[in-house]
């Protein structure tokens, strides 16, 4: 004779076994959706520095302090005027979303692309955020006042030496998340300028693609 309160018992756990296992299953389906979701969302926020092309337009730059620059494309400039050491690259915004171009690291020398970036502790923040639209040109600028500054006789060191400069950026997008640091290098051409070149990324908030 069937013992139909242990069946009873049985088929319900079976029943509560078979619907935890499509819970299961449903909950990570959705949790992949939603992950498919954000990773659309913030590749369609996502910013891409690179270097303008060497046709590019020219840039018109201005310091705080007023002092005037015009950059053609693809170009960089490190310059000593007046005890100041002023420094900007033209880029391009290459990604789907705005950039919003945050601090920087500079030094003379150019750096291999192997090396680790500067600690980001020892970047300076820019004087005011710079906008770059997505598939637009734009600029990178920054300066070192203050003659005491260590960089500052860094960088008058490598005007002297020829050798270039790493400068390194940090930038996301505009509601501040996909933090990554592109490096730049600074290479002296024959007419004295530079060419600006980038050569590295890390993102500081999403998994490393390499």
């Amino acid at each position: 004779m069937a013992d139909w309160p242990t069946v009873a018992s049985l088929a319900t756990a079976t029943g509560t076994l078979v619907l935890a296992a499509a819970t299961f299953q449903s909950v990570r389906s959705a949790n992949r959706a939603a992950r498919a979701a954000e990773r659309s969302l913030l590749a369609g926020l996502r910013p891409l520095l690179v270097a303008t092309k060497l046709d590019d337009q020219m840039q018109k730059i201005m310091w705080a302090d007023r002092h005037f620059e015009r950059l053609p494309g693809g170009r960089a400039l490190v310059e000593d005027a007046d005890g100041v050491v002023y420094m900007a690259a033209s880029v391009r915004n290459a990604g789907s979303g705005i950039a919003v171009l945050d601090a920087w690291h500079a030094r003379a020398g150019v750096r291999p692309g192997e090396s680790d970036h500067a600690p980001l502790e020892e970047f300076r923040r820019l004087t005011r955020d710079i906008f770059i639209p997505s598939g637009d040109d734009g600029y990178w600028q920054a300066a070192v006042r203050n003659g005491d500054d260590p960089w500052g006789e860094d960088l008058r060191r490598g005007m002297l030496d020829g050798d270039g400069f790493t400068v390194e950026i940090l930038y996301g997008d505009h509601q501040g998340g996909q933090r990554t640091v592109v490096r730049f290098a600074f290479t002296p051409i024959p007419d004295g300028g530079f060419l600006c070149t980038p050569s590295r990324y890390w993102s500081l908030d999403l998994p490393d693609p390499r």
